[in-house]
């Protein structure tokens, strides 16, 4: 029987050190001159990499009804020989 449980051991290792990559790419990038989206946006793309099990392909922020919301796409593996798969996640603030 297959263990379709939360990746464990290099996998793991490697979505944290995506999710670390894509929080210091934010912080030198020109959401930097907005502290508060850069970091909203950071901790959104770190919670859903992690609950997903993905790896984070892009992030961005968008105003949207007086307030912010994060936009994170995600790769999830797939399963056996599936294909992995492509999910958009919006964080509201």
């Amino acid at each position: 029987m297959l263990d379709h449980a939360m990746p464990k051991g290099p996998t793991m290792t490697r979505t944290f050190l995506h999710s670390a990559l894509l929080a210091l790419l934010l912080a030198l990038s020109p959401l930097a001159a907005h502290p508060a989206l850069a970091g909203d946006c950071s901790g959104a793309a770190s919670q859903v990499a992690a609950q997903t099990g993905g790896q984070v392909l892009s992030v961005s922020a968008k105003s949207q009804g007086g307030g912010t919301v994060c936009q994170v796409t995600v790769l999830i593996p797939g399963n056996g020989n599936e294909r992995p798969k492509k999910k958009t996640v919006t964080v509201r603030e």
